[in-house]
């Protein structure tokens, strides 16, 4: 598999674990505010990490590290994602998967496979407002909404999450998404965060008590909804 990047530490990506992130490169959506422009806009402009070399890297920390990231990009576009995950569990790590939930049928063979420990699946924005949060006409709702429903009729632990953009989410939002994915599933309001290499410019964070606003229109239908990355 091709990794286009790799954070040898994190503490936030797998929740609960220390973890290293590591990146693939591609797309198959636009998301204005996507923080990570360079793997979306020029993946094969990237320079790439030899598989061996990163495999190499992790053996040397085992004890140190409970278990790998999987982001992008997208990594459910890359057909070798399943074995690139079967074996960092033969190395003894756990795996953690993120996803746009675009690709269900990739999704079900790892899943059914039980090669990830978690997931954590981006949902973009209400559903009406998904081409213009995913930039573009056609963003393949159908399959975002068979991998929530397969997430949630699992038993691999899962999270979904927004990232919420003042320019472009409105309180409508998260009025279709706590009726679309009422359950007790955990759910992440994540405050927007301009990276320095985003697709687009111009875009803005809500303020912590409009987040709360927010948070409080998905509690009745989705009680484990939390605000991350935001200070109090």
């Amino acid at each position: 598999m091709v990794i286009s990047g790799l954070m040898k530490l994190t503490l936030l990506d797998y929740p609960g674990h220390t973890a290293c992130t590591v990146f693939t490169p591609g797309c198959n959506w636009r998301c204005p505010f996507c923080h990570n422009a360079a793997l979306v806009l020029r993946p094969g402009e990237q320079p790439a990490l030899d598989t061996e070399e990163f495999f190499a890297f992790l053996r040397k920390r085992r004890g140190l590290l409970d278990g790998v990231a999987v982001t992008g990009g997208e990594p459910t576009l890359h057909a070798d994602l399943p074995d690139f995950l079967r074996r960092v569990r033969a190395e003894g790590f756990q795996t953690k998967l993120d996803t746009n939930g675009t690709n269900p049928a990739m999704l079900r063979r790892i899943l059914e496979e039980g090669l990830v420990d978690y997931v954590a699946m981006d949902i973009k924005a209400g559903r009406d407002n998904y081409p213009a949060v995913t930039g573009t006409l056609r963003p393949g709702l159908d399959a975002v909404e068979e991998s929530a429903a397969m997430l949630m009729a699992g038993d691999t632990p899962f999270e979904f999450r927004t990232t919420v953009v003042r320019e472009l989410h409105t309180a409508e939002d998260f009025e279709d998404i706590a009726r679309w994915l009422a359950g007790s599933e955990p759910y992440f309001l994540q405050g927007f965060k301009d990276s320095g290499d985003n697709i687009s410019g111009g875009y803005s964070a809500y303020s912590r008590q409009e987040m709360e606003a927010f948070r409080t229109i998905q509690l009745p239908f989705i009680p484990l909804t939390e605000i991350r990355g935001m200070d109090l």
